[in-house]
């Protein structure tokens, strides 16, 4: 099993930043990704952005090129989310994700969301 930790979510004004944290821990061998998803109310829970622990590559939904940014430190497990020029519509629970490859399986692992509101 993988434990995921999330921390720095909030209330801000639009146009602020927040900066998003989740830290693995547990059987954190062969992590393939982490990344986040987030989810408003009444809408399905989306991608936010993901990055790759082998070769860095990252991903963002087309709402958050460049507003969001995605970041790991691959030696502390940890993801980071660095989210500025905030607007009311990212307002959701955001879940960090990890994605564990073994013997040719994807196993997905979830957080327990954190709140980020934007609102003035």
């Amino acid at each position: 099993q993988v434990q995921l930790v999330e921390s720095g979510g909030g209330l801000v004004q639009p146009g602020g930043s927040l900066r998003l944290s989740c830290v693995a821990s547990g059987s954190i061998f062969s992590i393939n990704t982490m990344g986040w998803y987030r989810q408003a109310p009444g809408k399905e829970r989306e991608l936010v952005a993901r990055v790759s622990f082998g070769g860095g590559t990252t991903n963002y939904a087309d709402s958050v090129k460049g507003r969001f940014t995605i970041s790991g430190d691959y030696a502390k497990n940890t993801v980071y989310l660095q989210m500025n020029s905030l607007k009311p519509e990212d307002t959701a629970v955001y879940y960090c994700n990890v994605i564990r490859t073994h013997i040719g399986n994807n196993y997905w692992y979830w957080g327990q969301g954190t709140q980020v509101t934007v609102s003035s």
